[in-house]
């Protein structure tokens, strides 16, 4: 874990080194300044300032110097930790980027967006503090008794007694708050998975009138983190207690034998000025060993934050390109052998089961069926978004497995019925398709999608600026703008996933017109609930229970009168009673 998460500092190397020297600089400074100030009270006789300006001169120049070194420590260290923390979270985003469905479903969309942002705080605090105080820390303990033993070795014996009682004491703490901890980041991830249902569905929650079912739904999440974090607390309250009543103990030992050993030897053995160097150094101790404890929590609270980053880092995707794999897609011809796919492999239900498919190249396919009946399942399976269970996949005559994953994914556009389109004009949506397309080019795909009408209509026209989710336009609006940016990727396959949903039969024959008159080469897979959107397709394929029950065209389904027969008059019928 330590090696993936150092491999991330990456430019930030240097800063990373000159950090803990400096902070080596300062420690060494500040360790020397209580032997100096030993002197100069032992030199001091009350007849003359010369003692007070010498040593003063030095302790001045001392304490300067350990600014400085202070300073340009937490400099250094400030760039490193971010620096550190802006390339853990660019590569956490990168490899997110290539995580297949299966993938994100494992982890979940919340889990990871907590880990990009809560858990890599975390981790930049935890990296900062290493960088310093952990330095600091064992180096001011180690000169500190250094230089304790130089002037009395018994007395130095009090520090090295009192050290284990902290570290046993810290020990039991860790034990007790790393599960705590643990449970804590989970409890984090239902909380960011409630706000971000709660965001995404927000017109739902409002048109259902659930205001208050979402509220509840939060604090119950809410109160979760706490309790959880109240329990952590409890623990780890224990540790300034036991810190203060070694740094209590320590000085108070040494106030004591200090006093007896100048009295019984009259100063011989030790000497005010020691006594008071001692006092420094017991001080310095158990700042550091304060210090420790602060290091000491903040790891054990990023220790689990940074084994959440790792799971991520070192997660093999489900999905990847094969060596050397297919850069050309030959034609769109599609087809389906036998396959079976699973959503899990250890489930019982099959998602598809026996699929059999033959599509040529340029033919308009119909996929109709009730809701749970597979069909996005099916198309999705086609770029290989999913891999299948059993069976194969052939796409321009070659299995989709030997596809390089960018090169198969380039030429399958995907219109879905829950369109997304991003923060930023239209014109810059609609070059998610093609980010070299000309405004001509937009134009004309727009025309065939039967956007330019709203799209001229709108104050600034192609240059209008879209709300995050395009909220400023209507359901009709936002689909057809999403089929524009499929058309402008000049694909091989398109599929609309019900993606006509929400425009009105004459606009929905128009598109249909265009892809006829324009795309007559492109593969068109059209899923929908209005049987008008397929009636005219090559092929209807009707789907039940994830198996194809009826295949064939408009005229052949209805002989057969089957589903689709009774389908049809339904929808028929029910256009002619309004």
């Amino acid at each position: 874990m330590l090696r993936i998460l150092m491999s991330k500092i990456g430019e930030y190397k240097k800063e990373t080194i000159l950090t803990p020297l400096f902070m080596i600089g300062e420690v060494a400074l500040e360790t020397i300044i209580p032997t100096v100030m030993a002197m100069l009270i032992d030199e001091m006789t009350g007849e003359s300032m010369a003692p007070v300006f010498k040593y003063g001169s030095i302790l001045l120049v001392l304490a300067c110097l350990s600014l400085i070194c202070g300073a340009m420590s937490a400099r250094y260290s400030a760039k490193a930790s971010t620096g550190f923390a802006k390339n853990l979270r660019r590569d956490l985003f990168y490899k997110v980027q290539d995580f297949a469905f299966e993938d994100i479903d494992q982890f979940s969309s919340s889990s990871l967006v907590t880990r990009l942002t809560n858990d890599v705080s975390h981790i930049q605090m935890a990296f900062g503090m290493l960088t310093r105080m952990a330095v600091r820390t064992p180096l001011m303990l180690i000169f500190s008794v250094i230089m304790a033993f130089r002037i009395n070795s018994r007395m130095a014996l009090i520090f090295l007694a009192i050290l284990p009682v902290l570290a046993i004491g810290l020990f039991v703490i860790f034990n007790i708050a790393h599960p705590i901890f643990k449970r804590i980041f989970k409890k984090y991830d239902a909380l960011n998975n409630s706000v971000q249902e709660n965001v995404a569905g927000i017109r739902v929650v409002k048109a259902f009138v659930r205001e208050d079912y979402e509220i509840k739904k939060f604090n119950a999440a809410s109160e979760d983190v706490r309790s959880n974090f109240t329990k952590a607390e409890r623990v780890l309250a224990f540790n300034n207690p036991l810190m203060m009543i070694c740094i209590k103990a320590a000085k108070d030992l040494i106030c004591y034998f200090g006093a007896v050993i100048i009295i019984n030897t009259q100063a011989t053995a030790l000497t005010t000025g020691q006594l008071s160097s001692l006092i420094s150094y017991g001080v310095q101790i158990l700042v550091a060993m304060n210090m420790l404890s602060m290091v000491f929590l903040q790891i054990v609270f990023s220790a689990e934050a940074a084994t959440r980053i790792c799971e991520v880092l070192t997660h093999e995707p489900k999905l990847v390109s094969p060596a050397d794999g297919l850069k050309e897609v030959k034609d769109g011809s599609i087809v389906f052998d036998h396959v079976t796919f699973k959503y899990n492999p250890e489930s019982q239900r099959s998602a598809l089961t026996d699929i059999n498919l033959d599509i040529k190249s340029g033919q308009t396919i119909g996929i109709l069926g009730s809701t749970g009946s597979s069909k996005t399942t099916l198309i999705q399976l086609i770029n290989r978004l999913y891999d299948v269970t059993e069976g194969a996949v052939y796409v321009g005559g070659a299995d989709v497995r030997e596809y390089d994953l960018k090169s198969l994914r380039d030429e399958v556009s995907v219109v879905l019925q829950k369109n997304v389109l991003f923060s930023g004009t239209i014109k810059e949506n609609l070059r998610w398709g093609n980010k070299e397309a000309s405004d001509e080019e937009i134009e004309r795909v727009c025309k065939l999608a039967q956007a330019d009408e709203f799209i001229q209509q709108m104050p600034d026209k192609y240059d209008t600026m879209l709300t995050q989710g395009g909220t400023n336009v209507s359901g009709g609006q936002k689909q057809r703008l999403c089929i524009a940016r499929a058309l402008l990727k000049k694909p091989k396959i398109l599929i609309l996933d019900d993606s006509t949903s929400a425009v009105d039969t004459k606009t929905d024959a128009l598109i249909r017109k265009a892809f006829r008159e324009e795309i007559p080469d492109t593969t068109k897979i059209i899923i929908a609930q209005r049987v008008g959107s397929i009636e005219e397709s090559d092929q209807i394929i009707v789907m039940d229970g994830g198996k194809i029950r009826e295949l064939g065209n408009h005229e052949q389904l209805m002989k057969h009168n089957g589903i689709y027969a009774e389908i049809y008059q339904s929808q028929v019928k029910g256009k002619e009673e309004d």
